[in-house]
């Protein structure tokens, strides 16, 4: 009998929401690279994209209100699926003493989807992180390899965009493996923005 897919994990006291595999990037510190999941989920690899049906019975399985976020973050970059998301969110948000929700982003979906979509997001969501990973756009092309040209100055756009809406936390995060030379760019380029900087510990 074939295994099914992972769409929902738990990681803590969180519930994880994977709905593709597609991303813009391809980080160097990227655990998709060395393992199939994620903090001893089960394989986070998707034979297709779940269809809205295949998302609810999954979260129907669930005892929603027992976490404390829900979380989109897979195997992939959510905002390849921004209109799935926001749909699914919308439907999150009617569940009684519901938990927050949050997107875990790169920050790119302005240039995935060709359109502004801070404020679908920030509508929706109780909390935006945005993947900073570099606190210069040297550093950051380099370590994050992003497909476009100008994901640098996307990923601060989005991220200014998403703070003028005024409707959810923004996070800006990196991993504390880079050097602390990035580490003071990154707190200046957050400042910049008006986003709080979040420092992640490599196995966080």
């Amino acid at each position: 009998m074939k295994k099914a897919m992972t769409i929902s994990y738990e990681v803590g006291n969180n519930l994880y929401i994977n709905l593709t595999n597609k991303c813009p990037c391809a980080c160097t510190f990227c655990i998709r690279t060395h393992a199939d999941g994620a903090y001893g989920s089960d394989p986070l690899w998707l034979e297709h994209e779940p269809s809205f049906s295949e998302i609810f019975d999954d979260l129907a399985k669930r005892n929603l209100t027992k976490y404390d976020e829900i979380v989109f973050c897979g195997y992939g970059e959510p905002t390849e699926r921004i209109n799935d998301v926001v749909v699914v969110a919308k439907a999150l948000r009617m569940i009684p003493d519901r938990p927050k929700l949050r997107i875990n982003t790169n920050g790119l979906g302005d240039l995935v989807n060709g359109r502004s979509v801070a404020g679908e997001l920030c509508a929706v969501m109780d909390t935006v992180s945005v993947s900073l990973n570099a606190g210069t756009k040297d550093e950051y092309m380099a370590v994050t390899r992003p497909k476009f040209d100008n994901a640098w100055e996307a990923m601060q756009k989005f991220t200014s965009d998403c703070v003028k809406t005024g409707q959810a936390e923004i996070i800006m995060s990196i991993v504390d493996v880079i050097p602390q030379e990035q580490i003071d760019a990154s707190k200046k380029v957050c400042e910049s923005l008006g986003a709080t900087l979040r420092i992640r510990t490599f196995d966080d």
